[in-house]
């Protein structure tokens, strides 16, 4: 039997009602200036750009929280401040060779996968069969001199992600990178309408980010709090393990029979997504949904995380322009995108405060003025959702079921 095509005209259902008001692709000139608005659109823009302030705060709060045990330790010991010194200096000096397979070396063995079937909610709401998957990280540090460190986190070690395959199998693949925090299978399969990719064809995979989930390390307080509690050594790292992690899942698709993989992410999966499609040419077509690509200068206004960010600074005695050399390392700015221009699609919102449009605007120029869709709403509330779910559809038919 052979997969159905999506049909980019059928209906596609949210799972929250939101407001019916129409987002668009960019002009050439990028997204839209504000004259250009309806006042309907602006209404949305402003309302959800105030809620989403909230929201910035609440997150900073929680990444500011984790950063603070480890700005203690350094506050205390300067031996500690001259190993987070060194370590920037080791990214920044990856970063800049711009050299993807130095800064993320390929996995070199095929992961050895366990699967069981999931609860009968995920097959519920797949309306199909669903497995979860795991298998043990092969990652190693890129830096030496934290593998002894970071090979210590146990549960984090073990990849997991949710695989829902057809009977008639392998199909073309939609693989999801979650957001921070956001990593609940459930919650990611009905907000990006996951089962509709599904009926019409798709086979799924829901990826787990390191640090989230079940990869969560024992008494972490909340899902993801292991990306930012090794400051920004260990955000380094942990970017260059979702990579590599990504990249086995690849490894285990390809061996299962699936040749056409499309990669989407929100958020911190976005970002994901779009540093993948910098390192691996192996994905067909590449989605990230509001991408934030330069952290460094995306917290100056998540307060009060900003506030910790400046202070680890001046305790380490770190020069901000090492800081923001470092954080190159792991930005998709930094690479050459390896998928063609034609099979590149990045989603932003105009209200967007915690990865704002401008974010999204900066890869777009990078990736060559490629397809590029707004909306007018923030972060979380993806206001005419079903506009962008029918332009992904459109967007990635030739490429996944020619």
């Amino acid at each position: 039997m052979s997969p159905s095509r999506p049909n980019a005209a059928a209906p596609v259902d949210p799972p929250l009602p939101v407001p019916d008001v129409s987002g668009a692709d960019a002009s050439v000139r990028g997204l839209p200036r504000r004259v250009d608005l309806t006042w309907q659109q602006k209404l949305v823009v402003d309302s959800s750009a105030a809620a989403d302030l909230g929201l910035r705060t609440a997150i900073a709060s929680l990444v500011g929280a984790a950063m603070l045990p480890r700005l203690a330790v350094s506050a205390l010991r300067s031996g500690d401040t001259r190993s987070e010194r060194d370590a920037l200096s080791f990214y920044a000096e990856l970063a800049a060779a711009k050299d993807p397979q130095l800064s993320f070396p390929a996995p070199t063995e095929l992961p050895r996968v366990s699967s069981r079937p999931a609860n009968p909610i995920a097959e519920w709401t797949a309306h199909g069969p669903v497995q979860n998957i795991r298998f043990q990280s092969s990652f190693q540090a890129v830096n030496p001199a934290l593998r002894t460190k970071r090979g210590g986190y146990a549960r984090n070690n073990v990849v997991h992600a949710q695989h829902w395959r057809h009977d008639d199998g392998p199909r073309p693949t939609l693989c999801l990178i979650h957001g921070f925090m956001g990593s609940a299978y459930l919650f990611n399969g009905l907000f990006f309408s996951l089962p509709w990719f599904y009926r019409s064809g798709y086979d799924v995979l829901l990826y787990t980010l390191p640090f989230h989930g079940r990869r969560a390390e024992r008494h972490s307080p909340y899902s993801g709090y292991g990306y930012f509690a090794d400051g920004m050594s260990g955000f380094a790292e942990a970017m260059a393990q979702a990579v590599h992690d990504f990249r086995s899942v690849i490894d285990y698709l390809e061996y299962t029979g699936v040749d056409r993989i499309a990669l989407t992410g929100m958020s911190l999966g976005g970002y994901t997504s779009a540093l993948i499609a910098g390192v691996d040419d192996r994905v067909q077509a590449v989605i990230p949904n509001v991408p934030v690509v330069t952290p460094d200068s995306a917290f100056d206004d998540w307060f009060p995380a900003n506030l910790l960010v400046t202070l680890g600074n001046r305790v380490t005695g770190a020069d901000p322009g090492l800081t923001t050399a470092a954080s190159a390392y792991h930005s998709p700015l930094n690479y050459a995108p390896l998928i063609p221009k034609d099979r590149r699609l990045i989603i932003t919102g105009l209200g967007d405060r915690l990865a704002p449009p401008e974010q999204a605007e900066m890869l777009w120029r990078h990736w060559d003025r490629c397809a590029f869709h707004w909306f007018p709403g923030n972060h979380v509330l993806h206001v005419s959702q079903p506009d962008y779910l029918r332009r992904m559809t459109r967007f990635l038919r030739p490429f996944m079921f020619s």
